[in-house]
């Protein structure tokens, strides 16, 4: 074997490594992304609005998928290089992060519409007098007039 060669294998080795860390670096941020199992659990506030909104903010995703899209090149790169030792466990972790991601991300457009809905829904009953209260005096106070008439 010449020198080249073996220059060339250590580099490709080095490039190997390189790219295993780069996608493990990327996996990793996509995750530290995510949010935590507590923050979207534990939401301070008075009232529905409140709870959902930190519930939206807590379920931000932030970088994760762009890190997500960086793990993946370099996986496909890696990949290609025959730079990996197990690609097909390293591929269903990265598959696995992406559908949390994806779960995340609906999650959180679907309580964007609740709590867009919410506030509609509040003023709807209140002009409708629905339940409560509110509905009860208004009776009371049409009663009142009609008797008195």
């Amino acid at each position: 074997m010449s020198q080249s060669t073996l220059d060339e294998e250590d580099l490709l080795g080095e490039a190997a490594s390189e790219i295993r860390a780069d996608v493990e670096e990327n996996m990793a941020a996509a995750r530290s992304e995510l949010p935590s199992a507590e923050a979207i659990w534990a939401v301070d506030s008075e009232n529905t609005l409140g709870v959902l909104n930190s519930l939206k903010s807590a379920l931000d995703t932030g970088d994760a998928a762009e890190s997500l899209r960086d793990a993946r090149k370099w996986f496909m790169v890696g990949e290609r290089a025959d730079a990996f030792e197990d690609p097909d466990a390293l591929e269903a972790e990265l598959d696995e992060v992406a559908a949390l991601i994806e779960t995340v991300e609906e999650a959180q457009e679907r309580v964007g519409e609740l709590a867009s809905t919410v506030p509609e829904l509040r003023s709807d009953l209140e002009e409708a007098n629905v339940g409560g209260a509110d509905g009860d005096a208004e009776t009371e106070t049409e009663d009142a007039d009609e008797t008195e008439e």
